[in-house]
Order: structure tokens, then sequence, then C-alpha cells
């Protein structure tokens, strides 16, 4: 009898123990905004970014370089960032924290006029998206 009673009082306790977890308030944190996809074209004139304006967020940028040239590319404005070298007719990606204000995409090579890009509002939350990574 006193085994059972000790087991049934233990019992007791570990539900109370743990029926106290999880009792403070943790209220949900809103997620970002899901990240944007940019392309950035390099030819032999030109820097182009497509699209031209986005809001402000994440944003992940694919560069395509189609010139002649070895090229890095510098983000200039409210965030800065730059690539490592895109060898001509490759590909590289770089990741960016974009902050709201204007930007000016320069590549390292003097023939290559540079390009810009115009960040707006953050963009809304993906709270409530399914699926995402």
């Amino acid at each position: 009898m006193r085994r059972r009673s000790a087991a049934a009082l233990l019992a007791i306790a570990a539900v109370a123990t743990f029926a106290g977890c999880g009792s403070e308030d943790h209220p949900n944190e809103q997620r970002p905004a899901s990240p944007v996809e940019l392309s950035a074209r390099i030819d032999d004139g030109k820097v182009v970014v497509a699209p031209d304006e986005v809001g402000a967020g994440l944003a992940v940028v694919t560069i395509s370089n189609q010139s002649r040239d070895d090229v890095e590319l510098a983000f200039e404005g409210p965030t800065n960032g730059g690539t490592s070298t895109v060898a001509a007719g490759g590909v590289g990606t770089i990741k960016l924290d974009l902050e709201q204000g204007d930007y000016e995409i320069a590549s390292d090579v003097s023939s290559i006029d540079s390009g810009t890009l115009t960040v707006g509002e953050p963009r809304e939350s993906a709270q409530n998206d399914l699926l995402l990574p």
C-alpha cells in the first residue's frame, strides 16, 4: 500500500512540475519577409539589375557576367556589399540584407557603367506563408 501511495505522490509531483513548463508568455515574433530574387547582367557596356525596384529585406542576386572581362561588383548604398570575382561568361551570387534607399552597382572594370537599384519600404512579413525554408 505504501508503495502505491509513494508512486502516486511521485506521479502527482511530476505532473505538477511539468504543468508549470510553458506557462510563461512567449509571443511569436513576426517572421522576416521572404527573400527576393534579383538578376544582374554584366555586359561589355553596363550592369543591369532586374527588377530595379524592390522592397527592403533579404535579397539574393544572381549575377551573369556576359562581358569579356572577369568582374567584381560593389553594391554601394545604405547597405554595402561586394562579390568575389565573377569570371567572364560565368555566374555568381550574393546575399544582401537591403535597407531602404538608392544603390549603385559598380564594376571594377572602368569600361562597364554602373547600374542602379532602388529599395523601398520593407516588404511584408512571411508570417502566414506556408512551406517556406
